[in-house]
């Protein structure tokens, strides 16, 4: 069992950096799964959602310890509750009760043009690529050059950013995320927090603003990584097509099923690492 501090990893948090949000917008006439599933896959949704499998190795620095201590049973429980059909499931029974089909199709022609299959192709290969930190040191070096250069393109990225993420909602989605996942691994025995639920809230609200100010550096590194062969003035299209009213209710509802996911299977994960088997226990 595990009394020391929880520890919030730094692959979970740029994983998160550009994809969570709270608000859902109401629905007027849901999309039919069919559809849905189109959807998916023309806007690169249905690859965010795999990557989610890749914060799994959160999960053990949040508790503090090295993922080394669980052995061969991590990867064969992970994958089971990671599983990318089922999460794939998750977000299909979400969206099929909240996405209207105005929005769908807005977005759908959007993503299904020139400019947006190229964009998806860069975003699939951004979230499935496996070493964050290699991922934030080139996207950093790229922020650098901009800044030495005083390029405009700079700004374009943080509008950009603006324009599918808030602080406020990331912050809250990420401690929200934690707060769940700690509390599931307590009722399962395997954290004994030192703290009561109430006086954990508290400590995460003394860490919002270095988690508001990280999460805002590792998105701009993100976007500068990911986007990085667009050129400036695709680059100002896409920010304008995310600024429309309507793109920016699919991506808030995009952004929750994807919190919601996650916060889902960490909860689940929680639950499971108690059966781990005597050999590979905390």
């Amino acid at each position: 069992m595990i009394r020391h501090p929880f520890l919030f990893h730094a692959r979970l948090l740029v994983l998160l950096a550009l994809v969570l949000s709270f608000a859902v917008p109401k629905a007027a006439l849901a999309a039919d799964r069919a559809r849905l599933e189109a959807f998916l896959e023309v806007t690169g949704f249905d690859v965010a959602l795999e990557s989610i499998r890749l914060s799994a190795g959160a999960a053990p620095q949040m508790l503090g310890v090295d993922p080394g201590v669980f052995g061969s049973e991590w990867s064969r429980l992970t994958g089971e509750v990671f599983d990318v059909d089922l999460m794939h499931g998750m977000a299909l029974d979400i969206l099929e009760r909240t996405l209207d089909d105005d929005l769908l199709i807005h977005a759908a022609d959007f993503y299904a043009s020139d400019l947006g299959q190229r964009l998806v192709v860069m975003e699939n290969a951004s979230h499935l690529m496996e070493d964050d930190d290699a991922k934030q040191a080139e996207g950093q070096r790229i922020i650098a050059d901009l800044l030495r250069d005083g390029s405009p393109r700079l700004e374009i990225l943080q509008r950009m950013g603006r324009a599918v993420i808030t602080d406020d909602s990331s912050v809250r989605a990420l401690q929200e995320i934690q707060f769940r996942f700690l509390m599931a691994a307590s009722a399962a025995g395997i954290l004994e927090l030192r703290v009561d639920p109430d006086e954990l809230r508290a400590m995460m609200a003394r860490d919002v603003p270095r988690l508001r100010r990280t999460l805002r550096e590792n998105a701009l590194a993100g976007n500068a990584f990911t986007y990085r062969t667009l050129s400036d003035d695709d680059l100002v299209a896409y920010t304008e097509a995310l600024e429309h009213p309507d793109m920016q209710r699919v991506y808030e509802l995009m952004n929750a099923v994807q919190y919601e996911v996650m916060a889902n299977r960490f909860e689940a994960l929680a639950s499971r690492m108690s059966g781990l088997q005597p050999g590979e226990e905390l």
